[in-house]
This record gives C-alpha cells, structure tokens and sequence, in this order.
C-alpha cells in the first residue's frame, strides 16, 4: 500500500483529499504545514507528498526541494488554489513532479498520484543491477579473468624487468 503523506493548512483540503485518496486505498497522513510535513519525512517515509504550494513558513516549493534531496523515491505534487499563482518553472525547478488545482476532483487526483505512487514504489526497488553479489562470487570471476590472460601479460612484464635490469647493469 502507498503511503501518501498530505501538507495543506487548509482543513477542508486536508480532508477532502485524504477521503479521495484513503477510497483508493492509500494510506495518508496529514500535516497542516511544511516544517511538521518535513519533519513527518523519515517516519512516514511516503510515496508521494502532496503540497500546498503557499504553506506558511516552510512553502511547498521549499518542501519539495527538501524532499527531492532527502528521498529519492518519493514523487512530489503540488496543489494550488485556483485563483492562486504558482511559478511552474519554478516548480518544476525544484522537482516537482506534478501541480494540482483546488478544489481537488477525484478522478484528476487519482490520474496524477497514481501513476507517481507506481513510479516511486519501482525507485524503492534495487535495480536488477545493483543485486548483491557475494564477495567470494566477486573473487573467483576476478581470478578467472586475471588467469585468462596471463599467457599474454607474463611474455611482457618478462621483457620488461629484463630490459630494466639490463639497463641497470650497464648493458
């Protein structure tokens, strides 16, 4: 299930968001400014953030950026009121990933969030890539490809000591 954490300091948005998103059976948590959203981060540790754009003190674009440096997997939206200016490059600037308008109609919420929850639970995954592979594993390919070609590296480090020693003798 993802975990969808909610900063707005708007009580009506707070809960017309977190209905719209607990009936799609995502888990939310609240919080009614940026400062305590940033601070809920490690412990909530969500999918997606959604962010009034004009928090006080700790603005949406203020955190977004936070959690942009912090956590890598989480996706951020911004939400705006209609009437309300939001610099979208700006935005954009500092990763957000989505803007949503006020109101909030629940087929445009579940369009922008569900796809960006999907996106950040693939981030939280490994990438095949990245599988840990025993260091034992690790050695004996090492090994085997240093055998592979010692029969042309022994002739040319042979030739070079020799002409190295022949020059320090003189010869």
């Amino acid at each position: 299930m993802s975990v969808i954490l909610l900063a707005d300091d708007s009580p009506h948005a707070q809960r017309m968001g977190e209905r719209i998103l607990r009936e799609e059976g995502y888990q939310v948590v609240c919080a009614a400014d940026g400062e305590t959203a940033a601070l809920r981060l490690p412990e909530v540790d969500p999918d997606v953030v959604i962010a009034d754009a004009h928090l006080p003190g700790l603005s949406g674009l203020d955190l977004c950026r936070y959690v942009k440096s912090s956590c890598r997997h989480t996706r951020v939206i911004l939400t705006v009121g209609l009437l309300e200016e939001l610099d979208e490059a700006g935005a954009r600037g500092v990763g957000c990933d989505a803007v949503l308008r006020k109101p909030f109609e629940a087929s445009v919420v579940m369009e922008t969030v569900g796809p960006l929850a999907r996106d950040a639970q693939r981030a939280r995954k490994p990438s095949s890539s990245a599988a840990v592979v025993p260091a034992d594993d690790v050695r004996a390919a090492v090994t085997r490809a240093i055998e592979a070609e010692m029969p042309r590296i022994i002739p040319r480090i042979i030739e070079e000591v020799t002409q190295k020693v022949l020059l320090a003798l003189g010869r």
